[in-house]
């Protein structure tokens, strides 16, 4: 049995983690925890409906998780992972960080994008960035796993086939259009918008100010081996849960949907999670992805523009987070990417 142990537990990506793991047929959760400063409290106050799961939620003991687990998952806000990971990698345990702490692989572009000083900056080189479906040898060899943001899930699944295989003229800039659940914003801000502003529709975040931009810029880059610049703009939509986003890329020349087709399913032919749906597919929506951790994706060539149009859905909580955070836990145990989930 895998031994595992969640911190940050009261939030939305900590409650979906124990959703999967509870059902996981070879992990046992041996811990779960809040900040420092919180008290001991049973589980159950919390989530009744997790009555299977008989534990408290205690304050961080990184020595106690360092002893008894094989594996932790840090579901915890920017920033707090920094004094959290040096501390567990001692203990040789795995390590599955929610937060943007160790996505960028420069320190000078985190602090300038989160406005923090990066006070582990040896550990961000000992990091695999964890998107699952593209890094998946190097995730199986790790030890800190920088779990991917929702929004750059989307935007790099949905972009690295014809990226890779050099169909799009990226020195035009992408550009994404995307749209979340208000969820990503986390309990708190998500019960002020149901009591304040729903069924708002609002964008946010616009003119290239969004901290998933150097994120989404920086695999991209990666994948073409040459930089790539981006115009990201998000917006929130009046629901709980689900993303979209809706991209335009500029083809080289032109050619079919078909043929691009053909590339995506190619490109993804192994991965269980990723769904390219057929070539004249005309409408596609959250609902399809909700409570799953797939990634959907669809493309259209329009040929008057030269433009490539590529949709990419997922539930932003799940394969945006917490699901993908599962997937890349068994990858990393020798596991079935899909151990755990109903697919």
């Amino acid at each position: 049995m895998i031994r595992v142990a969640v911190v940050g537990v009261t939030g939305y990506t900590g409650e979906e983690l124990l959703k999967i793991l509870i059902k996981h047929p070879v992990v046992k959760i041996v811990g779960l925890y809040g900040r420092i400063s919180s008290k001991k409290k049973s589980i159950l106050e919390i989530y009744p409906h997790f009555s299977p799961l008989n534990l408290k939620i205690e304050p961080l003991n990184i020595e106690k998780i360092g002893n008894t687990c094989d594996v932790v998952f840090l579901a915890m806000p920017n920033s707090i992972a920094f004094k959290i990971v040096p501390c567990l990698f001692d203990f040789g345990i795995k390590i599955i960080d929610l937060s943007a702490d160790f996505r960028l692989s420069k320190y000078e572009v985190y602090e300038k994008w989160y406005r923090t000083v990066h006070t582990a900056k040896d550990y961000i080189n000992k990091a695999v960035y964890g998107l699952s479906e593209l890094n998946a040898d190097k995730i199986s060899k790790a030890t800190l796993v920088a779990n991917p943001g929702c929004y750059p899930t989307t935007v790099i699944l949905g972009c690295a086939p014809v990226i890779k295989n050099e169909f799009v003229n990226i020195k035009n800039k992408i550009v994404i259009d995307s749209k979340s659940g208000i969820s990503g914003a986390g309990k708190k801000n998500t019960q002020k918008y149901f009591e304040e502003e729903h069924p708002n529709f609002k964008v946010y975040k616009i003119a290239g100010t969004h901290r998933h931009i150097p994120e989404i810029e920086q695999e991209l880059s990666i994948l073409s081996g040459e930089s790539v610049i981006v115009n990201f703009t998000p917006h929130i939509i009046p629901i709980e849960r689900g993303m979209l986003s809706t991209i335009y890329i500029d083809m080289k020349k032109q050619v079919s949907t078909s043929i691009i087709f053909e590339a995506y399913n190619d490109f993804f032919h192994k991965n269980q999670f990723i769904k390219i749906l057929d070539e004249n597919t005309t409408a596609i929506g959250i609902k399809d992805v909700l409570n799953t951790n797939f990634c959907k994706i669809a493309m259209k060539v329009d040929e008057r523009t030269n433009k490539l149009i590529i949709i990419s859905i997922i539930d932003n909580l799940l394969k945006g987070a917490s699901g993908q955070a599962v997937q890349n836990m068994n990858i990393m145990f020798g596991l079935p990417e899909t151990t755990g989930f109903t697919i």
